[in-house]
This record gives C-alpha cells, structure tokens and sequence, in this order.
C-alpha cells in the first residue's frame, strides 16, 4: 500500500454519521498520520493528470529551488480531509474546506514522508447542523497547510 493511514485513536474508525448533539468548541477530532512515497505521487500524477516534474525529478525540483521532489499540494490537502471524513462518519459531511499552502512536502527516495494530522472543533451551529474544524497538518513538526478549515453538516 503506498499511502498508510495510522489513527492515534483506535476504534475510533468511520462508523455511523456523526451528530451534531454533544460536540463542543474546543473538543479534539483526533489525530492521524499519512504517509507519501514516491510511488504515491506517481499515482495521484496520473489520477490528478497534473504530470509537473517537481513530483518525480529530483533533477528538476532542485533546479526551481525546492529540496527535492515535493508532494502535490492537492495531495496534502486530500490526506488531510482524511481526518474530517473518519470524524464525521461520511465524505458527503464536509461542505466547504480550504487552507493555504504554506510549506512544500519533500519525499525523499527511498522511504516516505509521514504527516500528522490533528484537528479541534471550532464553531457549531445548531440551526444550520454544522460544525467548523480547524485542521493542523505537520511535516516533522513545521505546518505545511494554513488555514485549514472545513464546515462540517452533522446528523
């Protein structure tokens, strides 16, 4: 498998949709780590068709400035909505989600990069059903998304 899924809270896996009754500003959504290899990127470039050499070449990547191959950004962030669809209990549940990219992910060959990702409920809305994540994506502990935030409807 090129791309591992490791949930810091066992048994907390996608079930049942999540409702809205009893979530609180503040309260933890759990944390995961995701990883990327190179072969990763080989197949998200052809799901994607975003073929950019900076994701295979270290050749290329090292000439424009970047350590080395770098991950997709859309690559991050999907990995990283991982943990709003676990939370939620169903992918349908995240009705807006966006962030910055603010920090390029190097994957190195051989081996793999692990991100962590955690997230804390930000605001909830009872009369719309949702709720407002704030997401928290690290690279050996230096942010690499901004701004992540994601509107949630909730059972």
């Amino acid at each position: 498998m090129h791309r591992r899924l490791h949930d810091r809270h066992p048994g907390s896996g996608v079930s049942a949709r999540r409702s809205l009754v009893g979530v609180e500003v503040g309260e933890s959504i759990g944390e995961i780590w995701v990883e990327v290899d190179r072969a990763s990127l080989i197949d998200y470039a052809a799901a994607s068709e975003d073929h950019n050499p900076i994701h295979y070449s270290d050749r290329v990547a090292t000439s424009v400035g970047l350590p080395g191959v770098i991950a997709h950004g859309m690559w991050t962030m999907g990995a990283a909505s991982t943990l709003l669809t676990t939370w939620a209990g169903d992918p349908g549940a995240v009705i807006a989600y966006a962030c910055r990219f603010t920090r390029p992910v190097p994957v190195p060959d051989p081996g793999s990069a692990r991100l962590v990702v955690s997230g804390r409920v930000s605001a909830t809305d009872p009369e719309a059903g949702t709720a407002g994540v704030e997401l928290d994506v690290r690279l050996d502990g230096s942010a690499v998304l901004g701004r992540a935030r994601a509107t949630l409807r909730l059972g």
